[in-house]
């Protein structure tokens, strides 16, 4: 496991597509940016064990990620958005 330090603003970049931004820090809560290709899932570690869980129990439950906004040309709200082209 690599362990990095880093501030609000700072970013990560896994591979050539994946980058990961620290958008605020608040006590013992980080709250990050994922931006990553459609066809990565990206999932936070709880729902990531529950899906693997529930799709040994029930193969149909795979689905294909959602279509994001801004993959069709979309713009996302502002509520949804930090930073970027895609925004409002």
């Amino acid at each position: 496991m690599l362990v990095l330090t880093r501030k609000p603003g700072d970013k990560v970049v896994i591979g050539d597509n994946i980058e990961i931004t620290v958008l605020e820090i608040k006590g013992n809560t980080i709250r990050l940016g994922i931006a990553a290709p459609r066809e990565v899932s990206v999932l936070r570690g709880e729902l990531a064990h529950a899906e693997v869980a529930g799709a040994a129990a029930n193969p149909a439950r795979l689905r294909p990620p959602a279509p994001r906004p801004e993959a069709e040309g979309r713009r996302l709200p502002p509520a949804a958005c930090v930073r970027g082209p895609q925004c409002l």
